[in-house]
Order: structure tokens, then sequence, then C-alpha cells
């Protein structure tokens, strides 16, 4: 029998308000983003594990304030008069910083203060405990509105594998979803590799997505199967 090829086209994940999923976990950090423009304050902060939602409801932030995004590691190069003069900035997954990276952060919280424009920091872990050398950034960094995002519940996991089928446009059955809920990681990026390594299963294979299916497929990954 000739091998099932299965081209990877990729997919588009959903990533508007109407798509994330809300939940206790992530509640205060949607209330955040929904404030907008009545923030506590012009630089807020959302912090909490890969796969917790940040990077998604910072989206929902840029395509409601029209923010431009940039990573820790553009700083040093960035035209920083020329971001705030767009109001809003998003500074995505903020991590340790060179010397030069942090005189460039420094100088945009400043700058951003001075001329009333927005910041949206997003980083796996608060701001408080980033391994920063610069005392001043430090003490600024302290002052900022955070917001923590914790690992999805069991309501909001499933949820959530619903969503991924979804965007695959993969219609499943609640035992599927009941099934992966109850044995894989608690977090999205398990949701997620979960998710695709089905799609691609069922491709090759031809066969439809059904409870023994992600049996194998939890199998192969080392999760519990029962």
């Amino acid at each position: 029998m000739a091998q099932q090829l299965v081209f990877e086209l990729g997919h588009r994940p959903a990533s508007g308000r109407e798509d994330f999923l809300v939940a206790p976990s992530n509640q205060a950090a949607v209330a955040l983003i929904d404030a907008w423009p009545d923030w506590p304050d012009r630089i807020v902060a959302l912090s909490g594990p890969s796969g917790s939602g940040k990077t998604h409801l910072a989206e929902v932030w840029r395509m409601a304030s029209g923010a431009v995004s940039l990573t820790p590691g553009a700083l040093p190069d960035a035209d920083i008069p020329a971001l705030v003069q767009g109001r809003a900035i998003i500074l995505e997954d903020l991590v340790s910083l060179t010397g030069e990276g942090e005189r460039a952060l420094f100088h945009l919280v400043n700058l951003v203060r001075a001329e009333g424009a927005f910041l949206l920091i997003t980083s796996r872990e608060a701001l408080a405990h980033l391994p920063l050398r610069l005392p001043d950034l430090t003490s600024r960094l302290k002052a900022v509105p955070q917001v923590e995002l914790g690992a999805p519940d069991d309501a909001l996991l499933a949820g959530i594998l619903v969503k991924l089928f979804d965007d695959r446009q993969l219609r499943v059955t609640p035992a599927v979803i009941s099934y992966l809920a109850s044995r894989i990681e608690r977090s999205v990026e398990a949701a997620r590799e979960a998710v695709a390594e089905l799609d691609t299963a069922s491709l090759s294979g031809k066969r439809p997505i059904t409870v023994p299916l992600a049996a194998e497929i939890l199998g192969r990954q080392g999760e519990m199967p029962l």
C-alpha cells in the first residue's frame, strides 16, 4: 500500500477578542485589556507561563490600539522616539537584557510616560523577578501594574482544545475533548501539540479523530493513555 503523504498546509488561529476563552485564571488580564484606554497606568504588564494567553491578549490589544510590536532583542537598535510617536507599543516576552537593551528600555519607559503613550509588556516572569542590572529600570518596572495569568483549569483546557480543533476546521466528539483534557499536561502548548499530532495522524492514516486514536498519540508522547 502506498504511503499517504501529508502536506503541512498550516492553519490560521483565531485571535480576536471574541475567540479568547475567559476563565478564573485569565479573567483579570482580560479585564485589563478590555479597560484600555482607561488603564491604571500608561504602562501595564501581563505575566505568566508560556501558552497562558499573553500573546493572544497582546494581539487583541494591538488590533484595538494600532500598537506596534517589538522584541527585547530589537530594543538597542530601535528608534524609541518614533515608536512612542505611534502612541502604543507592545514589548513581547521580556527576558534578560544586555546593558544596551536595559538602557533602551529605560529610555522607552521614560518617554512613554512623558509623551502620554501606552506600553504593554508581556513576560514569562514577574517584572520584579527579572535579572536586570540597571537599578533605575528595576525600580520603574516594579511600579508597573501587572496581572498574572495562570495555567488553564479543566474547563478552560477543554475549551482551548475545542478552539484548537476549530482553528483547523476539525470536528471532534465531546468524548475526545474530555479524554485529552484529563490526560495531557495542563498547558496550552501541550494542547496545541496534541491537536497537531492528531490532525497529522488522522490525515496520514485516513482515520477519524477518536478516543482510540487519541490514546495512540498520547502513548507516543509518553502520556498516560489509560
